[in-house]
């Protein structure tokens, strides 16, 4: 069972378990290969050209799909690359070096090249970094602040902490590592790796994290922008013999722990460490990449196929994402929401949508509604690659549903929502203009096809006798319009059985509020709220206590208030809750732990012009020598919001006060998205608490 992968110059080490023993496979005849696609003169051009390049071992001319589209194997120069950190290295001589003032742009098409080290490895040579028995873990967690000052006296292990002083602490880790012998560390944050020997070096401790002495840098902390949303990486860093999972940086360990990671790691060929800290788009196109080299087809480095000509008609009709149905805003009782079943990849596998096939020039049919498309009805690469983690979501649910093990219920939970983000991401991967594997028109075909799904679902639905109060993406909200209406398993049921995907039972509701716009002219598109019916449980979507940035005090206010709206079914109820609400903000009895924002930073301190909150926050983290680079999330309490320094605001472990006026908004806020589907805007509710403020001061004259 392997379960790490240590790929440097030298050699790769793979490692795997023998029952209770770590065991290490040394391979040092590993050369990486990166493929290039060329007519006959250029390829033999380049051949001659590289042989006494000294990163290539060798070269030789071979086989190979050159993309999905591709009839079958063409001629491509195969180099065999001596050093696995000189991949990139030498694709961007061929491209800056080789090819320019010899060969026109594009003759000479790379393949292979950008691969992460470890992944490489695994499909290369065909190891399979899956574990078969259950990983020993072991978590490390110190508090962000005492990172900034090197303080390892406030570090845990395992939740316990361990001692008073910092070599006692460095002693104690190293006799757990020693103990449980893990094969994952899962730290609060990378930097606890260079940190913890660096201190164990000058304390003469002997502790190495890893199951050999050592540990390397991979990457260096950077920051990145995607779809106009600023994000930071954390510095990645490598261990021997033991895989690390950064809590910091693992969005897919938050969302499905270590088996939801571990799913993917065996649909991906990832190993744990890589899947750990990729994206959901990285482990899909992982995914791809795997189903692309068991079918001989090579992995285009840049993707190059353009937009294909389209008529202007086609263009406006084309530029269009999927159908949603404006909320009737308010309170509607006895309301159901029904699902599409993993609607968009479910379109991708019903309707054979893949790069290769729509627009495929090798049929003439009109098989995309409004678009008129063509599609092949050859199997498609994409179906092929979502069936199986469509099935496998379906029976994880079935499961789930059958168990009465709370311990694999939530392991099953974990894997499926693991899938649920695959699932989520590959719609959107296939209008991504970077993707590997993806295709403009697909996309567009996908949209085209999810309208007229909606439409039709609308249709027979409201014919069956059920009024929609809102549909979006693969959600509708429905009423009964009439008495006689047909029971509603009776119309999905036909709605599946048309669309060949099936629509699904979601809950039922005692009540649901669709929420207004802010200038209360419309529905909100994402913003409800409602009590599920039967349970003592609501759902919550769009609104503050949905919301990253919403203080605790502030959340745990707005569901106080919609207890009370379901309690009473009234406005005057719920203003009167917030009324006492504020005057516990008012006297000053809020913990000042619970009324933290929490933002994302955008820039650096430098670039912003404005004395903001941001600005205040981010002066006092300098202040405390705590870096915090575009793409990392601030912490504050407003203390006084009128200011416009850093006095404006306090990191949590400094606030012992807060600005009541600045929370007094948030509440307001917050209180308008609970009563506005009644009708109540702000307005509204500050005449009324201080019309009833007046009349409870008179009844004392």
């Amino acid at each position: 069972m392997v379960f790490a992968v240590d790929v440097t110059d030298d050699a790769v080490r793979v490692w795997s378990r023998d029952g209770h023993d770590a065991v290490v496979t040394r391979d040092e005849s590993y050369t990486p290969s990166l493929f290039v696609a060329a007519d006959r003169r250029p390829r033999e051009w380049l051949r001659d050209r590289l042989a006494d390049d000294p990163k290539v071992v060798r070269t030789a001319t071979v086989e190979r799909r050159r993309s999905l589209r591709a009839d079958g194997p063409a001629a491509v120069l195969r180099v065999d690359v001596d050093r696995p950190s000189e991949v990139a290295t030498l694709a961007r001589e061929i491209r800056t070096v080789h090819e320019p003032g010899r060969w026109a742009p594009g003759r000479l098409r790379l393949f292979n090249v950008d691969m992460t080290p470890k992944f490489r490895y695994c499909l290369e040579r065909d190891t399979q970094p899956v574990p078969t028995e259950e990983l020993r873990t072991l978590a490390l967690a110190l508090p962000e602040r005492a990172v900034a000052d090197d303080d390892l006296t406030e570090l845990r292990c395992a939740g316990d902490r361990l001692a008073d002083d910092e070599t006692g602490v460095l002693e104690a880790v190293a006799a757990r590592l020693r103990e449980h012998d893990p094969d994952v560390l899962v730290l609060s944050t990378a930097a606890l790796v260079p940190l913890l020997a660096e201190r164990a070096t000058a304390c003469g401790v002997d502790l190495q994290l890893g199951r050999r002495p050592g540990y390397r840098q991979l990457a260096g902390d950077s920051t990145y922008e995607s779809y106009g949303r600023v994000g930071h990486s954390p510095a990645r860093y490598d261990v021997p013999g033991r895989a690390i999972v950064d809590r910091s940086n693992s969005f897919l360990w938050d969302e499905g722990g270590l088996p939801g990671l571990l799913d993917l790691v065996e649909r991906s060929w990832k190993p744990l460490q890589e899947a750990a800290w990729a994206s959901i788009g990285s482990v899909f196109t992982a995914i791809q990449i795997r189903e692309a080299f068991d079918r001989g087809v090579l992995v285009p480095w840049r993707a190059w196929e353009g937009e294909a000509f389209k008529p202007a008609r086609t263009l406006h009709d084309a530029d269009r994402g999927g159908f949603t149905f404006e909320p009737r805003v308010g309170l509607h009782e006895n309301v159901v929401e029904i699902d599409f079943a993993s609607l968009y990849p479910s379109i991708m596998c019903v309707h054979n949508l893949s790069p290769e096939t729509v627009r495929c020039g090798c049929h003439d049919t009109d098989d995309v509604p409004t678009l008129d498309y063509s599609v092949c009805p050859e199997p498609g690469f994409v179906p092929s690659v979502l069936r199986p983690i469509i099935d496998d979501r379906a029976d994880l649910k079935e499961r789930m549903r059958a168990t009465d093990d709370a311990d694999e219920r939530a392991r099953l939970d974990a894997r499926a929502s693991a899938l649920k983000w695959i699932l989520v991401t590959c719609f959107g991967y296939q209008g991504f203009s970077n993707a590997k594997f993806g295709r403009i028109e697909v996309h567009e075909a996908i949209n085209a096809v999810a309208r007229e799904v909606m439409l039709d679902a609308k249709a027979t639905l409201e014919t069956g006798g059920w009024r929609v109060l809102h549909g979006i993406v693969d959600s509708l909200w429905v009423t009964p319009a009439r008495d006689d209406h047909e029971p509603l398993s009776t119309l999905t049921d036909e709605i599946s059985n048309a669309q060949g995907i099936p629509l699904e039972h979601e809950d039922d509701f005692a009540w649901v509020c669709l929420v207004p716009t802010a200038d209360g002219r419309r529905g909100a598109l994402t913003k409800y709220f409602g009590k599920v019916a039967g349970r003592d449980e609501y759902k919550f979507r769009g609104i503050e206590c949905r919301q990253r940035s919403t203080p605790t005090f502030v959340a745990d206010a707005q569901r106080d208030l919609i207890e009370t709206l379901d309690d009473h079914r009234e406005p005057e109820p719920v203003a009167d809750r917030l009324s006492v609400q504020l005057s516990t903000l008012h006297r000053g009895a809020v913990d000042p732990e619970e009324l933290v924002v929490r933002k994302r930073v955008s820039k650096p301190l430098s670039e912003y012009q404005g004395r903001t909150q941001t600005v205040a926050a981010l002066e006092r983290y300098a202040d405390h020598g705590i870096d915090r680079a575009p793409g990392q999330s601030i912490r504050y309490v407003v203390v006084d919001d009128d200011k416009r320094s850093r006095a404006r605001v306090r990191l949590p472990f400094e606030a012992d006060g807060y600005d009541d006026s600045f929370y007094t908004d948030l509440l307001l806020r917050a209180a308008e998205s609970v009563l506005s589907p009644l009708g109540w805007d702000r307005d509204r509710i500050e005449r009324y608490l201080r019309d009833t403020r007046d009349a409870r001061l008179s009844s004392f004259e």
